[in-house]
């Protein structure tokens, strides 16, 4: 299947760099990464979130049709793993659309923002306000860390400053959805279910691995590991390799310490397939010659196994009072006896690399140094994203994925499906690629939502959708008979 050219030519126009600040600080990937461990397995973190975690509404609008509900929160991420989170980030916001009357049971969808969602007004304009009004379904927008009100003065626009930053957000927004899924359980809110798309899709699957109920699951235009998205998709060409392969030759710490905390072994992963370094010498740009560009080659490998064991980690966490009373020593305890670039003045920086010595000269000009660089991205965003290295849904019937046959955003090549880590799942594709699927097929997922739940079976065989090609079943059989009260919610959520 080949790739969109819109998804290539719309990735040239936006001219933003992703990680201009570099990998982050050492100190910071330590930190997420072996927090990781303790929300990656849900029964260990079962008490992370009180049931009672407190939620405050601050504001509601009186709309004609619906009530708008502007809440807040404390991340719970500040208390665990606390200064990890920026400033700005702290404080979770969200909306939450509630329609005046209801039709029957009081369904919610949570929806997790995508990449440049800022604030509230897109997912409410082109989601929540015609749900309420075409289906009378409530939904709760949670705002992301780093967007919008969370957004750090320092940060250009959607440009992530740090790759470290995408792992705090994504241990942020597990949480913080935990937080959210427990007060609108205790409001009386049900059936609930989660969606997002893009980066939204991702967030969202992840904050679903660590919800310990079934739970409808709708992720959009997102796969299984956000780590082809930075190292063979188009938004490759947004990293900011330079900076990165500078602070990796010159900082050891990387190299010979962060590499040792990534312990996903899957198929798929760098440290199982050395060819992925040596197949990705033109930065994995599967997609350049749609543009006339120079292209390398991509990889594809054969993706049968799954993650290997977990780690144990050290001191339990202690919740009280909604409060940490003993913290992990690993997430607090780290090593600042070594110089590190990222906490030298800019200036300094600058002078380092004209002025430096010849090892680090050497160390910077190495032929290998970007394909290194390459694979160390890969590594840690399996780490954090890599779906298999997570709990595995407690109802996988309730996932319903959808995907963009031609996404050059999401390569699919090289990695482990959804369905090998999610048996029992369903993958759908819409023609096209991502950009089209965004723009163009909005209509498709509010002619879905119209529906109500009981009739989601015909739904799925209308004559609705005769005119709409674009939708593509891979699995031989619905599971609405199977789960009617919970997967029928699903069903009619982005078909």
């Amino acid at each position: 299947m080949g790739l969109s050219r819109l998804d290539v030519f719309y990735r040239r126009l936006l001219l933003g760099k992703l990680f201009i600040g570099g990998w982050g600080k050492p100190e910071d990937l330590k930190r997420i990464f072996e927090f990781r461990k303790i929300i990656a397995d849900r029964e260990r973190c079962r008490s992370l979130v009180p049931k009672d975690y407190p939620v405050y509404i601050n504001k509601t609008e009186r709309e004609t049709d619906c009530y708008i509900h502007d809440g807040f929160f404390i991340s719970p991420l500040e208390n665990l793993v606390p200064g990890i989170l920026p400033t700005e980030a702290v404080k979770a916001r969200f909306q939450f659309i509630v329609p005046k009357r209801w039709q029957g049971n009081r369904p919610v969808c949570i929806h997790l923002a995508g990449t440049g969602d800022h604030f509230f007004w897109r997912r409410r304009t082109l989601m929540a306000r015609p749900m309420v009004k075409e289906a009378g379904m409530a939904s709760l927008l949670l705002e992301n860390p780093y967007y919008g009100y969370r957004k750090p003065k320092d940060q250009l626009r959607s440009c992530l400053k740090n790759v470290s930053d995408l792992f705090v957000m994504g241990g942020a927004l597990i949480l913080e959805s935990s937080v959210l899924l427990h007060w609108l359980e205790s409001e009386g809110y049900s059936p609930v279910g989660m969606t997002g798309i893009s980066m939204g899709g991702y967030m969202s699957s992840l904050a679903v691995t660590n919800w310990p109920k079934p739970i409808p699951l709708i992720p959009c235009l997102s796969w299984s590991t956000a780590s082809s998205v930075f190292t063979t998709g188009v938004l490759s060409k947004a990293v900011n390799w330079s900076e990165l392969e500078k602070q990796y030759a010159i900082n050891s710490v990387y190299e010979e310490e962060i590499i040792k905390l990534l312990e996903y072994c899957g198929a798929d992963s760098f440290k199982m397939s050395q060819d992925f370094v040596k197949c990705s010498s033109g930065r994995g740009d599967s997609f350049d010659h749609l543009l006339d560009q120079p292209r390398g080659d991509t990889v594809s490998m054969d993706c049968s196994s799954r993650t290997g064991g977990k780690a144990e980690i050290g001191p339990g966490l202690w919740i009280g009072e909604g409060m940490v009373t003993d913290k992990l020593d690993i997430l607090s305890s780290v090593d600042n006896t070594k110089t590190r670039l990222d906490s030298l003045p800019r200036g300094f920086q600058a002078k380092k690399w004209l002025t430096g010595t010849k090892e680090d000269s050497a160390k910077i000009c190495r032929p290998s140094l970007h394909n290194e660089s390459i694979s160390f991205m890969k590594g840690v965003m399996d780490e954090f994203t890599h779906m298999a290295n997570f709990s595995v849904p407690v109802d996988t019937s309730l996932i319903i994925v959808v995907q963009a046959k031609e996404d050059a955003y999401i390569p699919r090549a090289g990695v482990l499906s959804l369905q090998e880590i999610w048996p029992g799942c369903e993958i759908r594709y819409l023609n096209g690629g991502h950009i089209s699927a965004y723009l163009f097929k909005q209509n498709i997922f509010r002619l879905s939502m119209m529906h109500s739940p009981d009739s989601a079976r015909s739904i799925l065989t209308s004559s609705s959708f005769s005119s709409v090609d674009a939708l593509i079943r891979v699995t031989a059989t619905c599971t609405v008979c199977a789960h009617p009260s919970m997967h029928a919610l699903a069903c009619v959520y982005f078909l």
